[in-house]
């Protein structure tokens, strides 16, 4: 599904940017807009994952920097059966965590300076399983390059409005189409962010339930994941992270949280019933230990 996911994004992608190319330059653009969508889409494989990594301002900590983290990451990643990943810091005091990377062999896991000072271990436990099974449901791709498309399709948007600006949509063809590509072209300013945030919500909801799910399981703690994504969504709403709304489908809570326009559209399903979920797991599982 994942698979089919990557190629329906990639494929909408190149579309919309040839349409633009139409819509900004005429049909030489198409020819340049399908180019600079092949390259797009190359580098939205290979790259996603550390662009991703660079918008939100992540950095490599090794063992000897993070001892702790590391042991933990390490210790989850064996019970997942997955190699372990690299570990990122971001220096932002609101807490959060995500996980990005083409394949297991290529993940990341990135967690802020703020989230290590307000869960304990078993809460930390909780939210690294969450980002694990991300790795191992093959999350982490499709994610990363939603990131990429979003940022691309927002990028699109400012480029009409500046090409609105400054007469980029005035020509007048012989058929009259001026009136027409003025109109494409507010109708693009408008529309493109509204469809970024839509591709965020289509697929984003239905991955952090399966990966609440799966974290409880490599745990075997689903109530430590259920208290730590209460404290999460507490914390984000008073401490908002200056992160990329093109990011913001990546993390474990929505980074946007306290932002009343940025959080009409949320990119998450609600905190309470993840936790109701994870509450009912442990019910069933009659313990905290449950089988992987």
């Amino acid at each position: 599904m994942n698979t089919f996911k990557t190629v329906f994004l990639l494929t909408a992608l190149t579309i919309l940017l040839i349409l633009i190319g139409r819509l900004l330059l005429g049909p030489g653009g198409m020819v340049f807009a399908f180019i600079m969508a092949l390259v797009m889409n190359m580098g939205a494989y290979w790259f996603s994952d550390k662009i991703a990594l660079r918008m939100a301002g992540a950095h490599e900590v090794s063992p000897v920097e993070a001892p702790q983290l590391h042991q933990l990451v390490e210790e989850l990643a064996s019970y997942a059966r997955l190699p372990k990943p690299k570990v990122y810091i971001i220096d932002n005091p609101s807490p959060n965590a995500f996980a990005t990377g083409r394949d297991p062999k290529h993940a990341v896991v990135a967690v802020t300076s703020g989230i290590t000072r307000l869960l304990n271990r078993d809460e930390l436990a909780g939210v690294l399983s969450h980002e694990l099974a991300h790795v191992r449901n093959r999350d982490i791709l499709i994610g990363s390059i939603v990131a990429v498309v979003a940022g691309a399709i927002t990028m699109i948007a400012n480029m009409a409005q500046w090409a609105m600006l400054f007469g980029g949509f005035s020509r007048d063809d012989e058929d009259g189409g001026g009136a027409g590509e003025l109109l494409g072209g507010l109708l693009m300013i408008i529309v493109a962010p509204i469809a970024a945030t839509l591709i965020q919500l289509a697929i984003s909801r239905s991955r952090e339930y399966e990966a609440d799910a799966t974290g409880a399981r490599i745990l075997g703690h689903p109530l430590a994941l259920a208290n730590a994504l209460q404290k999460l969504e507490h914390a984000a709403a008073v401490v908002p992270m200056d992160a990329s709304p093109a990011t913001a489908h990546m993390y474990i809570v929505n980074p946007l949280k306290g932002r009343t326009l940025a959080g009409l559209f949320s990119t998450h399903p609600p905190i309470e019933e993840r936790v109701a979920r994870l509450h009912r797991m442990a019910q069933h599982a009659g313990s905290y230990g449950m089988s992987m």
